[in-house]
């Protein structure tokens, strides 16, 4: 209780009636604001604080103003909730392990996690703030340079997917911390290489990254530079990439459409250690200069030439699940990397 009346900075008060009756928020409004921000129903339980209200009536208050449809501020709650709690649970798995290894004799797992706590918990707080204030000016740049509303939502993008082949057969041959090693390193490596490349992480999935950029040509970079960075580690399985180029409807920090779907599919069906997109994307790459042209005599597709940065061969053409006949091609360097 001690540990987390510090975390929560105020001690347990209300019930969720009292606390929706304090803020003057209706009680099914306010119960689907904790819904969606992942807050279990507690009944008539006394463990809502003063702090809770005050987040109920700011919430509710964005909707008085008018400056969010009751629907829109469900969103920020749900959207919040659904990234934090993923944040904290990271946190406090890394933060189990340092205090598993520190426990002093004759000191509880509590005795020693109260102090770390307190020295953490305001430089961390302060931590998120500015991380997200950095992620917020980024977004609002691409949103204040869309030529239309509907680019925000539903633009054009190269869409990525990254994914290590065999690790289901492998994870059960590691130990638990062997595999939870390799998946950090698979997920750190990759988000460090995107980022860098200028291109955003949506998700990861232990095995998998999905990633989007605007410009195919970076794309196309990130994609080459995951499988060679990946190549060079002796203990990391063979990586191969789907890529597609297309219309991608963006929605609570997540990407759908027949482009997503398309570029998950050209993964399963890519070789170790390659790189496969779709005709879309093989276009857009022409159309910005990065592969040569394509002669449709030419039966080797847009081979190297000097003064691009990347070739295609084309592959042959192929049903895929639910999207008809796709071709893809394999994307390549027109010279060896550096």
């Amino acid at each position: 209780m001690d540990l987390e009346r510090l975390i929560l900075d105020a001690p347990r008060k209300y019930t969720p009636y009292q606390a929706a009756r304090a803020a003057d928020v209706p009680m099914d409004l306010a119960t689907r604001f904790w819904r969606a921000m992942g807050f279990p129903d507690i009944g008539q339980s006394r463990a809502l604080t003063d702090n809770d209200v005050i987040a109920l009536r700011r919430l509710a208050g964005l909707i008085e103003s008018g400056l969010l449809s009751e629907s829109m501020a469900i969103q920020v709650a749900r959207s919040t909730g659904q990234t934090t709690a993923r944040l904290a649970g990271w946190q406090m798995d890394t933060f189990l392990e340092n205090l598993t290894q520190a426990v002093e004799p004759g000191l509880t797992r509590a005795e020693v996690a109260y102090p770390l706590t307190e020295l953490l918990l305001p430089e961390l707080e302060q931590f998120l703030v500015y991380v997200w204030r950095r992620q917020l000016a980024a977004v609002t740049g691409r949103v204040v340079h869309a030529a239309e509303d509907t680019e925000i939502t539903s633009g054009r993008l190269a869409v990525g997917f990254a994914d290590l082949v065999g690790f289901t057969r492998l994870s059960r041959r590691l130990e638990e911390e062997e595999l939870g090693e390799l998946v950090e390193t698979f997920e750190n490596t990759c988000s460090d290489l995107i980022a860098g490349q200028g291109g955003r992480v949506i998700k990861t999935l232990g095995d998998e990254i999905l990633y989007v950029t605007e410009d195919p040509a970076v794309a196309a970079e990130i994609a080459l530079c995951l499988v060679e960075t990946l190549a060079k580690e002796d203990t990391m399985p063979a990586l191969r990439v789907g890529m597609a180029f297309g219309t991608v409807t963006s929605r609570m920090g997540d990407v759908f459409g027949t482009t997503v779907n398309l570029a998950s599919r050209l993964t399963s069906i890519a070789p170790r250690d390659a790189v496969l997109v779709d005709g879309d994307f093989a276009a857009a790459l022409e159309q910005t200069g990065a592969v040569p042209p394509h002669v449709p005599e030419d039966p080797a597709g847009r081979q190297a030439e000097g003064g691009f940065p990347f070739h295609l061969q084309p592959m042959w053409r192929r049903p895929v699940r639910g999207l008809g006949l796709v071709e893809p091609w394999l994307l390549g360097r027109s010279h060896d990397p550096e």
